[in-house]
């Protein structure tokens, strides 16, 4: 079973310096220094076109910045070749979409399952581990359900569980609520604190939502490429 409000030790989790990314003539990101502790949410928001989803893509390793370095959980990611990028990203790294991308023709459980099994991890590990964290998000009834039978909440909470099924050092979240009617919307909120609380999971999570961003233990505002001098690291 997942244990209940574990005290986690404080590291540094995640660290860009002068982070910057052009396509072609167009420069999305200018310069971004960022720190990010171990078991903090952290939400990053601003207008359309400031760089949210641009940065979080980096900081996932789905893409490489023009210039400046980036470590996470201690591994200068930005120094690895990409099929080392592809096995940390997959071990290291947990994703939430806006629109959760489940395989439609597998269960809720087998959704869970497969990145553990495309990391090669014991097949009872990996199978023990995504019932508890399905049972943790309630969906113990649902497991072999696949997504059509699903509500949109439910299906974004079984993203939730895949995307932790391989103990992530961070977990990246892009507009994870953007899709959900208010009381879906809400519980998908709370749970972020709750595996923040129960697992030490750090998160960061890109959003427009500023009731979400407010519940944040840090508030990050992008303008223009930039973070905004009003919301500087801690």
């Amino acid at each position: 079973m997942v244990p209940d409000l574990v005290q986690h030790p404080r590291m540094e989790i995640i660290q860009t310096k002068d982070i910057h990314k052009s396509f072609g003539t167009l420069e999305v990101l200018k310069g971004i220094d960022l720190s990010i502790q171990s078991g903090e949410v952290v939400s990053i928001v601003g207008p359309s076109g400031a760089g949210k989803t641009t940065l979080l893509q980096i900081l996932g390793t789905l893409s490489r910045p023009t210039s400046g370095e980036i470590t996470l959980d201690g591994v200068a990611v930005h120094t690895l070749s990409d099929r080392e990028l592809s096995r940390f990203r997959n071990t290291r790294i947990g994703f939430v979409f806006q629109f959760h991308h489940l395989l439609p023709e597998f269960s809720a459980y087998e959704n869970v399952c497969i990145p553990g099994y495309i990391a090669e991890r014991p097949r009872e590990e990996v199978e023990s581990r995504a019932r508890e964290l399905l049972e943790m998000l309630g969906l113990s009834h649902r497991l072999n359900h696949k997504p059509a039978e699903l509500s949109g909440g439910e299906q974004q909470r079984v993203a939730i569980a895949r995307a932790l099924i391989n103990a992530p050092a961070v977990l990246l979240a892009d507009e994870p609520s953007g899709n959900l009617d208010t009381k879906n919307k809400e519980e998908i909120h709370r749970l972020f604190f709750t595996l923040r609380d129960t697992l030490g999971q750090t998160v960061v999570i890109v959003t427009h939502d500023e009731q979400l961003a407010q519940m944040s233990d840090r508030r990050i505002e992008m303008v223009d490429g930039l973070i905004h001098p009003a919301t500087p690291n801690l």
